[in-house]
């Protein structure tokens, strides 16, 4: 029962920095939607992706819906025409809903830089009880994003968000939403370009031959339905996807460096590969 009564205060914990960090949540759903007004709208018909021929924002002027209802989500099918829930609700020209890549780019790490702030707190101020919660979840108590991963906290903190951003947002026109969001916007891709002239050199491009292994690998990658980079605690999964989606042993070697997964992921697949003796 002592884990439990642990695991609960940090989970209000986190809920607690949410709330502390609900403005800044606001401001990067904003300046991500910037630009969604300027996109080709699509609607998947009959298992095919096909363009309008419109673009959003102008279906959005008319007060067209904007949502799929094939690839649509159900809790986003209620959303007024041309808000920024339903423009969650659309799907890109790659078939992909908008709400995922959302999702992805958006909430899932702001949740956990939330769920680590939270967990930086709680070494700082209850260092006794964080101890104690870090060895119940079976992690250093220095690894904080361990002791996340091990608690749990994100995926019930991910719903919080999420009812954050639709209360906030659901029901404003996008139109509105990108126009708060452009000042932001400006300053993340300023921030993007710097890092992409400071970062070190990238792994190097595939070759041709293996241009079909990785086409197949990036679909194995998105069916774990992990977030990127892939983390260590996803390896397994990402290695079954990669087997079934038929790639041998050592075509899923040669694509790891290539697979936007962390180095310790890219380590622990190989290392599962040479135990079972499959490479």
């Amino acid at each position: 029962m002592e884990a439990v009564f642990d695991v609960d205060w940090m989970g209000l914990l986190t809920r607690e920095v949410l709330r502390e960090r609900a403005a800044d949540l606001i401001a990067e759903s904003c300046a991500w939607a910037v630009g969604m007004s300027d996109q080709p709208h699509y609607l998947r018909t009959a298992g095919r992706i096909v363009a309008t021929g419109t673009t959003v924002g102008e279906r959005a002027a008319k007060d067209l819906s904007l949502g799929d209802e094939e690839d649509g989500r159900l809790d986003l099918g209620d959303a007024r025409p041309g808000s920024f829930q339903d423009a969650l609700n659309a799907v890109g020209g790659d078939g992909v809903l908008q709400a995922h890549r959302f999702d992805e780019e958006v909430l899932h790490p702001f949740v956990h830089e939330t769920c680590v702030r939270a967990a930086e707190r709680a070494r700082r101020t209850r260092p006794d009880a964080w101890a104690e919660l870090a060895d119940d979840v079976g992690e250093d108590a220095g690894d904080l994003a361990g002791v996340v991963r091990g608690g749990g906290w994100e995926a019930p903190l991910r719903i919080d968000a999420e009812h954050l951003v639709l209360a906030a947002l659901g029901a404003v026109p996008l139109i509105e939403v990108e126009a708060e969001g452009l000042p932001l916007s400006l300053v993340r891709a300023a921030e993007a370009t710097t890092r992409a002239a400071t970062a070190p050199a990238g792994p190097p491009a595939p070759d041709t031959d293996l241009a079909g292994s990785l086409f197949l690998a990036e679909a194995a990658l998105t069916a774990t339905g992990a977030p990127v980079p892939v983390g260590p605690d996803a390896a397994e999964r990402l290695l079954e996807e990669l087997l079934a989606h038929g790639l041998e042993p050592d075509e899923v070697v040669a694509v790891l460096p290539h697979l936007p997964v962390q180095p310790e992921t890219a380590d622990t697949v190989a290392a599962i590969i040479r135990a079972a003796g499959i490479g």
